[in-house]
């Protein structure tokens, strides 16, 4: 087998992985982990104790995630010839691309805000802030759902099914 296919094949995979650490933990925890939680302790402080926990633990691979999405995502960028440059508009390939693009700078400066800002001080977290950080984690959710669509419509443009 070729290198160049060896790399590009691990190059793939860690990528899908990143996505699935990131965008998939997001998903995975408002459709199920935080509603089984609610379920099981109830409202209260036991509840804000997991997350906090959890979203401490969490957040250290969400960083590594994010830094890796954008090293193989560069890496993967150049593999269509429709590719023109990051945020390039000129065709539906690099539309779809670069709509993805927009979408993940927007998640990881929702991420930031709510793990530095919001997450910094959890003994200061007022009900306003709590409903603040639900809001935005619920936007990330949505906007992870899109960039997953996003990713299916670049591997549509890049290799369209034949037939």
């Amino acid at each position: 087998m070729p290198t160049k296919t060896i790399v590009f094949a691990l190059v793939s995979f860690f990528h899908d992985l990143f996505t699935v650490i990131w965008m998939g933990g997001l998903i995975v925890t408002v459709i199920s982990f935080l509603p089984a939680l609610k379920d099981a302790l109830g409202p209260g402080p036991q509840v804000k104790k997991v997350m906090m926990a959890f979203q401490k633990r969490q957040s250290v691979w969400v960083y590594i995630s994010m830094v890796g999405l954008i090293a193989t995502g560069l890496v993967m960028t150049h593999r269509s010839s429709d590719f023109e440059h990051l945020f390039g508009f000129g065709n539906a390939y690099s539309v779809a691309l670069s709509l993805k693009h927009i979408l993940v700078i927007g998640m990881i400066g929702i991420t930031l805000y709510r793990t530095l800002v919001l997450g910094r001080d959890p003994a200061g977290m007022t009900q306003e802030k709590e409903r603040l950080n639900l809001r935005l984690l619920l936007v990330n959710v949505v906007l992870a759902v899109v960039v997953l669509l996003l990713s299916g419509l670049v591997a549509a443009f890049n290799s369209p099914l034949h037939g």
